[in-house]
């Protein structure tokens, strides 16, 4: 029975998923895309449904391939991950356009406008034009749900994957949404057609299977229908996903539907030459607003009367939030700014690791231990260990151990060689870091790598890591040193990572991985005792700050200048490690 439901984005998206009979989802979790496939486990869970296959992959191009064999046997099938994921799924996104699928297949890359949690804010559908698949641009939860059936039907209809590309506005908006549930679904029974020439095709045969590509997105783009309003204006306004939405309340507000056409596009790649002729021959002028890159502004051959991104009227990063869109509009129309408040210019405070994290320990330690070292980090919550000053370089997912590698080939002979520390996360690692750790040693580097073990993807909401030992994988990679290490015992850490060191840079022995194992606190599901160490601020603090500036613990402040620190006593967690920080044992234990 049908029902009103208010959802996040996401969650609206995985109801989409399981009511129009996916059968195989995989996912690699990353904001803003992360709650999809855990609103998936928790419904097949909740509601048994046996006929779904979810899995938390190792990687995105882990879970592509995944769900596309699903697609090759003719089963409804998704995979899902944010925009800096589908770099990873990029090899096989790139082939699979080509060879095409049976069973419907929907790509769902989350992208993040600002960026509020990402490296970049890159645009997915660049990858859907450069692939030469259909994406699909929804501008609300509701119409991201009803979007699923849109592509899955799609990919059936020509037999190639679709695209949607809901952004952060969408994924982490609520909205009330009719939810069917899934009773009504009928399940199909997979089967594989064995097709060499076109499965496992060679270059000649791929020649052929892009031709039938194209003839595919011609015919979508033919079929690619979008209404014109017909009020007589001579300005036009084509706008697609929350950029829509945006502009559709700024022109309510400011009455222009009499003066302005707004065309809304679902699908912005590909959209059909007839279309886009009939907008330039019906107006004057036409604005285009999307959000990131210009990928309707692109698909017009005669851009003379068009305005966007490529002649600077749209700004070519950030969000387009309605005050933007509002400014915009009224620039292009020639109508008086909007005069609004200046806001208060506050401090902002920076994000930071958690109280009790055992992150912090470690990064301190490193600083400690080799104050002059070159640090080269990863992608995770671990990245604030820059706070910490133990971070110095943050590119992509696995890139920590490359580039430590790089930097040791980059200073070897040199007189003056830095320490080299790098650090990744445990979920890091299985995505990303176990192919340059072995290239890093078959490559003879010398580095200290230290692995943040705290049993979970902590920063995208707590997603499983694989149940595989850690230590056993290093030395698979040919590995000799190893160690594991508690961060919270501060002094025994301090002094394997000074083991580590000589082995590595003293010893010239070659890689040294030292595994920082502490369980996340704020993982609720996590089967680990805490300690109670209850602390305080003794006569003995002078106020030097180096508490607060060295260890950056939350609950530590230094209300002023020379003046003792104070400990928060709600923030404090007691795990008892800053005691070990404070050079002037100005921390003491409650007994």
């Amino acid at each position: 029975m049908a029902e009103r439901k208010i959802l996040l984005g996401n969650e609206a998206i995985a109801y989409g998923l399981i009511e129009e009979g996916c059968r195989i989802a995989a996912s690699y979790p990353g904001t803003p895309a992360s709650e999809i496939m855990g609103t998936l486990v928790r419904l097949k869970d909740s509601e048994s449904i046996e006929w779904l296959h979810v899995e938390w992959s190792i990687n995105e191009k882990v879970a592509f391939e995944t769900a596309l064999a699903g697609a090759y046997s003719g089963l409804r099938s998704a995979v899902m991950m944010k925009q800096v994921g589908l770099n990873v799924a990029s090899d096989p996104l790139m082939s699979a356009a080509y060879t095409g699928v049976k069973g419907g297949f929907t790509i769902i890359s989350a992208d993040d406008p600002g960026p509020h949690s990402s490296q970049t804010e890159q645009d997915s559908r660049f990858y859907a034009m450069l692939a030469k698949i259909p994406v699909l641009d929804p501008s609300s939860p509701e119409e991201a749900k009803n979007m699923v059936s849109t592509a899955f039907a799609t990919s059936e209809k020509y037999e190639i994957p679709v695209m949607i590309r809901p952004t952060t506005r969408v994924c982490h908006a609520r909205q009330d949404v009719i939810v069917k549930g899934y009773q009504h679904v009928e399940t199909k029974s997979p089967t594989f057609e064995k097709n060499p020439s076109r499965w496992a095709a060679t270059p000649k045969f791929r020649f052929l299977l892009h031709k039938q590509l194209n003839e595919k997105l011609r015919e979508i783009a033919s079929a690619n229908e979008i209404s014109i309003p017909g009020n007589g204006s001579t300005t036009c306004i084509l706008a697609s996903g929350v950029a829509w939405a945006n502009a559709k309340e700024v022109m309510d507000e400011l009455n222009l539907h009499d003066r302005v056409h707004l065309i809304k596009v679902n699908m912005p790649y590909p959209l059909p030459d007839s279309f886009l002729k009939t907008v330039l021959n019906a107006h004057q002028k036409v604005l285009v607003l999307e959000e990131t890159y210009p990928v309707i502004e692109y698909q017009f051959r005669d851009r003379q009367k068009v305005s966007g991104r490529l002649d600077g009227t749209v700004p070519s990063q950030g969000e387009l939030l309605p005050e933007k869109i509002e400014d915009i509009i009224r620039s292009w129309l020639g109508i008086e700014q909007a005069k609004r408040p200046v806001p208060e210019d506050l401090p902002t405070r920076r994000p930071t690791l958690c109280p009790g994290c055992g992150h912090r320990p470690v990064f301190y330690a490193i600083r400690k231990v080799f104050p002059k070292g070159i640090y080269p980090g990863d992608i995770g919550c671990y990245t604030l260990g820059i706070n910490i000053g133990a971070v110095d370089t943050v590119l992509c997912m696995g890139a920590s151990i490359a580039q430590a590698a790089g930097f040791f080939h980059s200073f070897n002979g040199n007189d003056k060689m830095p320490p080299i520390v790098a650090t990744i996360g445990d979920s890091t690692f299985f995505h990303a870091g176990i192919p340059p750790l072995i290239n890093g040693v078959v490559q003879g580097a010398r580095f200290v790598l230290v692995i943040l073990d705290n049993r979970t993807t902590a920063m995208t909401g707590h997603q499983p890591i694989p149940p595989i030992s850690i230590e056993n994988m290093v030395r698979a990679c040919g590995v000799e040193f190893v160690r594991v290490a508690d961060p919270y015992d501060l002094k025994s850490l301090e002094e394997i990572l000074k083991e580590a060191g000589k082995y590595a840079f003293e010893d010239k022995k070659g890689i040294a991985v030292v595994i920082a194992r502490k369980p996340c606190r704020m993982d609720r599901r996590a089967q680990h005792r805490f300690p109670e160490i209850e602390v305080f601020i003794t006569d003995e603090c002078n106020g030097c700050g180096y508490c607060v500036e060295r260890f950056e613990c939350p609950a530590i402040s230094l209300p002023k200048k020379k003046e003792p620190a104070v400990i928060d006593p709600v923030l404090c967690v007691r795990c008892g490690v800053c005691v070990d920080v404070c050079p002037f044992e100005a921390i003491g234990v409650k007994k």
